[in-house]
């Protein structure tokens, strides 16, 4: 069967990458663990933090790729650990967060079973840029008007 596509339209070409965007993004959403808060600690800061209870820092990697954050979970099993009972899973994950463009990863921190990640958007510089004026070349071969009583007296054929 046939993929419905929301881009299918002749009037939206080049959005390719951005329906690849919202597939991985579905995918990512199905899976809930670990279970993880988005706080915003600024005005141009966020903080990720992943209930990860049970992992050290050898267990996880955080990593960026493009413009998504990947969080990896792997436990090794220790071998002279003996269980009666085991409620605590010990199974791996990866989590993704798509970045939006500007956003940077700052730090991570493992702390009480609680992955902290950090992010910021930097401030854009509002710059003011000059542009130099060059004498460019006629495309028509003619002389530039430079005046526009020029411009109205000039032949058509000039134009």
């Amino acid at each position: 069967m046939a993929r419905l596509s929301l881009f299918n339209s002749p009037f939206l070409l080049g959005f390719d990458e951005f329906e690849q965007t919202v597939d991985r993004i579905a995918k990512a959403s199905a899976d809930g663990y670990p279970p993880y808060n988005i706080e915003q600690t600024g005005a141009n800061a966020l903080r990720i933090v992943l209930a990860v209870a049970g992992f050290t820092m050898d267990d996880l990697t955080v990593t960026v790729e493009g413009r998504q954050l990947i969080v990896r979970g792997r436990q090794t099993e220790r071998e002279d650990r003996v269980f009666l009972h085991r409620g605590i899973a010990a199974r791996q994950f990866q989590r993704t967060f798509m970045l939006a463009e500007g956003i940077e990863v700052e730090s991570a921190a493992l702390e009480n079973g609680l992955l902290g990640i950090d992010l910021a958007r930097p401030a854009v510089e509002e710059a003011v840029r000059s542009v130099p004026i060059r004498p460019g070349k006629n495309t028509t071969g003619g002389k530039i008007p430079t005046t526009p009583a020029e411009t109205i007296d000039a032949d058509p054929a000039e134009r």
